[in-house]
């Protein structure tokens, strides 16, 4: 029997960074909430995890219990950190301030993004950006800082396997929670290829997208035939972490465009929550990440916490081709 090979695991990792000490503990205690997390999704209906909340957030959608619980489990796990001076959430309606005399990192969060998924049992994660802060009791101001400000992100995905993808502006690594309970890496450089035949999208909003967009994707779907002159597949897992690690593992790009249904609305996705990391992991993987195929959103000046874009990312040629549309 071949002996396993040995596995450098998230600690590990960490330390070769040299990392400063207080961004160690603080990646450290997300992605220890994270394994949490997991437990509390993988139980499902046998932990009563499932179902409406009864509750809206901020943003006046429905919260699932997975949602509250898993939005309690890294608030907790995080103002618990010494590290971090205070939190916000996408289920929250303002910032947490820690009680942290020495806290030097903010932590945003989407706690469990894909939250439709969750009664179906399909992929969903939570997604986490931190930044410095320049406080040491911060307030709401301090957090809107751009996504250029990252010191890093990660998210973590609860599919066939659970993992855990995360940068530190020195690349991209992902890591795989072993069955006892270890973050070890299994994916180490991830590079998402400039070129791709993948593209995810809601089509079912197809008619309410600006001009640009349905020319976009009007050539795609026309294949070999049409002006790309190459065959597309489309893809649509209705939880952007999940259509995101799909990108990191294997190319495509992902679409979440501005709609004339809300017209005053300039898109669905959280810049602080989701846009930021997901934008500097794609980025350092040598994708680009964008609100229209031209403004980086790592560029986005914040002017509100719970702040929405449009997102096109991935493969840097095919992002390129949205622009151009």
């Amino acid at each position: 029997m071949t002996a396993r090979t040995a596995r450098t695991d998230l600690a590990a990792h960490l330390a070769a960074l040299d990392l400063p000490q207080g961004l160690a503990r603080t990646l450290t205690a997300a992605a220890a909430a994270c394994v949490e997390i997991r437990k509390i999704v993988s139980g499902g209906a046998l932990v009563g995890a499932l179902g409406a909340s009864g509750a809206v957030n901020v943003q006046d959608e429905e919260q699932k219990k997975l949602d509250v619980i898993s939005n309690d489990v890294l608030t907790e796990m995080l103002l618990a950190c010494p590290a971090v001076a205070g939190v916000a959430s996408e289920e929250m309606d303002t910032v947490q301030p820690a009680t942290n005399p020495a806290g030097e990192y903010l932590v945003l969060f989407d706690p469990l993004d894909g939250s439709s998924n969750i009664d179906i049992n399909a992929p969903v994660g939570t997604i986490v950006s931190v930044l410095k802060s320049p406080s040491a009791t911060p307030t709401e101001a301090d957090f809107l800082q751009s996504g250029r400000q990252q010191v890093a992100a990660l998210y973590c995905l609860y599919g066939g396997q659970t993992m855990l993808v995360l940068t530190t502006g020195q690349g991209v690594a992902g890591f795989t929670l072993s069955h006892d309970g270890q973050w070890l890496m299994t994916h180490g450089a991830v590079t998402v290829p400039a070129d791709t035949k993948e593209f995810a999208i809601n089509m079912s909003n197809q008619r309410h997208w600006a001009e640009s967009v349905q020319r976009y994707v009007d050539g795609c779907l026309q294949g070999a035939d049409g002006p790309r002159g190459k065959n597309f597949n489309m893809r649509w897992v209705a939880a952007m972490v999940a259509d995101v690690h799909r990108i990191l593992m294997r190319g495509g790009v992902f679409l979440y465009p501005w709609d004339k249904r809300e017209p005053n609305k300039p898109g669905k996705l959280r810049l602080m929550y989701e846009g930021n990391p997901m934008a500097f992991l794609i980025e350092q993987a040598g994708g680009k990440a964008t609100t229209d195929g031209t403004q980086a959103i790592l560029d986005v000046t914040p002017t509100a916490l719970h702040q929405r874009i449009p997102v096109a990312l991935g493969s840097a040629n095919e992002v390129d081709q949205i622009a151009a549309a």
